[in-house]
């Protein structure tokens, strides 16, 4: 791989040359705000007081730091605020608690400069994250995702001496590493398997550090309640309903090394599923001596939560067994995410009652978007639709 190298500039002050400094307006007395105690009356507040002059603090020892990442930033098309990607991947590098703790630090940015005021070890970090997207590759670089469920979680058995685990921080969820070579075996074996369903597969253009959303949501209506009807007489009680929001969620983020090596992901996945409706009897009264018989509905959710950040080989593929999840088969959906199959196959992902089968989450890096002419240029919209190779493909049947 090819990697054209930006100079990028980087404009350094120390704690003892502070930024420019700025006047605010002063105030010549104390604002006065309604005392709680006594509405009618006031006090002095202990709102901090606007300064004519004032200078950063500088306990231990902060520099005043000013990146240009115009070399970025110029390089993204189509897509607003293409800096946030930036400022987000310094925060889940140093913590969000770095910057609203002690020392006193200052993240902020434009799409031209990000400026930056915080300790030499912390500036450290900052300009390591800054030189992936501003000397790093500028070309948006495809990644293939899947989603495999499979029935029997024995698949194990065979596929154990392919790969090898890497530690996952999310309950229930185990992740490996194979090479590509041994990727292909192992889908082979899956495709010998009658119970093994590839849902979908998508390839991901993305700008190296872009978060990308993916989702598939739908409303189950449900009877609520039943409140007294204040306007008529006639029918006395009124139902109410209300919706839940069940479906699909994932957020993606790769950040690529200098050369192109290694990936670092962020993986985010959220699933929402209605299992079963409860119904439930209620009397509503209508009269001292009477009663009339109702139901209402009581919904009963599973939800799912992953949120992983993993750094791999680009030469390998990350396998991630997400437990267990809905079954993949259900009766046929007209709906927003019925047939044909959406986006990783939510029709089939959360069916209407509750199965389970063990899940999988391919992902492999395929490199630039060059070398893939049918790949479409990366937006920030979230995709729709399916996989165009898979729809051409006579071969999957919709299983491996």
């Amino acid at each position: 791989m090819l990697v054209f190298v930006t100079l990028a500039f980087v404009r350094v002050a120390r704690a003892q040359d502070s930024p420019p400094q700025t006047s605010p307006p002063s105030t010549s007395a104390s604002p006065l705000i309604p005392s709680l105690e006594s509405p009618g009356s006031v006090r002095p507040s202990a709102a901090p007081k606007a300064l004519q002059e004032f200078s950063l603090p500088k306990n231990a020892g902060q520099q005043w730091v000013e990146y240009d990442i115009r070399p970025f930033t110029k390089n993204v098309k189509g897509i607003d605020k293409p800096q946030q990607w930036l400022v987000d991947w310094i925060l889940r590098e140093t913590g969000s608690d770095a910057w609203f703790q002690e020392p006193f630090g200052v993240l902020n940015s434009d799409k031209e400069t990000l400026r930056v005021y915080h300790t030499p070890e912390m500036q450290k970090k900052v300009a390591a994250i800054y030189e992936k997207f501003v000397n790093g590759t500028s070309e948006p670089q495809i990644f293939g995702l899947r989603i495999i469920t499979i029935s029997n979680p024995n698949w194990r058995s065979r596929a154990f001496g392919l790969m090898r685990s890497v530690p996952s921080d999310s309950a229930g969820v185990s992740a490996w590493l194979m090479p590509k070579e041994n990727g292909a075996i192992f889908l082979a074996q899956l495709r010998e398997r009658s119970d093994a369903r590839e849902l979908q597969a998508v390839e991901i253009p993305l700008y190296n550090g872009q978060l990308q959303h993916m989702e598939q949501l739908r409303s189950r209506n449900y009877l609520k309640e039943f409140v007294r009807n204040p306007a008529v007489a006639f029918p006395p009680y009124q139902p109410v309903t209300d919706e839940i929001r069940e479906g699909f969620k994932l957020q993606v983020s790769p950040l690529l090394s200098l050369d192109g090596r290694s990936a670092d992901l962020l993986l985010q996945c959220e699933i929402d599923q209605v299992e079963r409706l409860n119904s439930v009897k209620i009397d509503l009264p209508l009269s001292p001596n009477q009663v009339q018989s109702v139901q209402i509905e009581v919904p009963q959710v599973v939800s799912w939560r992953l949120r992983e950040r993993f750094v791999w080989p680009t030469d390998q593929v990350l396998l991630l067994s997400c437990g267990v999840v809905a079954t993949p088969s259900g009766p046929v959906d007209n709906t927003l995410v019925g047939n044909p199959p959406t986006l990783f196959g939510l029709n089939r992902i959360i069916p209407p009652v509750g199965q389970r089968n063990d899940a999988l989450l391919w992902i492999e890096y395929k490199g630039t978007a060059s070398n893939h002419l049918s790949a479409p240029a990366p937006t920030g919209q979230t995709p729709q639709g399916t996989n165009p190779q898979q729809a051409s493909n006579p071969l999957s049947r919709g299983r491996y």
